[in-house]
């Protein structure tokens, strides 16, 4: 029985973490500057810290849409890790450390790339019409899909999260932000009717905030924090983190 035990730990043990799915979401709207040093430095080490956490196993996936008027047709960028870990069934210590350092060796190398792609990415200008606009509700399709893979999927929107699109069924938060908490969570709940015909599941949701931490309330509107927030756990029962 022990030995019976022991063997299914070992089995336990060798079980790749289920592929890792994020989904980036940049921001190209006129209210956006990365061109200033604040925004450039935090959205620079945010995308490091996402290759670095979210890229370590063959398999994990990791791609960048541009939030503008069309963004459920923007993406930018497709990344999938290909290093793969050699067998070390049968491998001594020293082997399976010789596995292991080429391993990370290999992986360095290719999240040196991916983060320059995205690093590029992150600094490139708009200047097209698309720029008048954002549809932030156009991401919840494309999180939905993701979902479909079974992968873990992780969420980031680099962006002052302000929707701003024209229709008589849409929010201009630009023109109409919400006043309060109540109207923002009034606001959410009736918009989540609208679009929960997209199943998200449960990803893990981070707003990577451009505002500077002595930001006024009128620029950095914490109604319209309060809206997403409830709009996302009405869709699913997800938790946002903002940085």
């Amino acid at each position: 029985m022990l030995f019976a035990c022991g063997g299914e730990k070992e089995v336990a043990q060798t079980v790749p973490d289920a592929s890792i799915y994020s989904l980036v979401f940049l921001d190209k709207t006129q209210s956006i500057h990365v061109d200033k040093n604040y925004v450039n430095d935090k959205y620079r080490q945010a995308l490091t810290d996402i290759i670095e956490s979210n890229m370590k196993n063959k398999g994990d996936k990791l791609e960048v849409y541009f939030i503008h008027e069309n963004t459920s047709k923007a993406r930018a960028l497709s990344l999938t890790v290909r290093s793969e870990k050699d067998n070390m069934d049968g491998a001594n210590a020293t082997d399976k450390e010789g596995i292991e350092t080429a391993f990370q060796l290999s992986l360095q190398k290719e999240k040196g790339i991916y983060l320059r792609q995205l690093l590029a990415k992150m600094n490139q200008q708009n200047t097209g019409s698309s720029s008048q606009y954002t549809d932030i509700w156009a991401s919840l399709p494309v999180i939905a899909k993701a979902g479909e893979s079974g992968s873990e999927v992780k969420v980031y929107y680099f962006s002052d999260m302000i929707e701003s699109v024209r229709g008589s069924d849409r929010r201009d938060f630009h023109i109409k932000p919400p006043k309060n908490d109540s109207e923002a969570e009034a606001d959410a709940k009736a918009d989540s009717k609208k679009l929960d015909q997209y199943a998200i599941g449960s990803p893990q949701v981070t707003i990577v905030s451009p505002f500077e931490p002595t930001a006024s309330s009128k620029e950095n509107n914490p109604h319209i924090t309060h809206y997403w927030q409830t709009l996302f756990q009405e869709l699913g029962g997800v938790s946002i983190e903002e940085l």
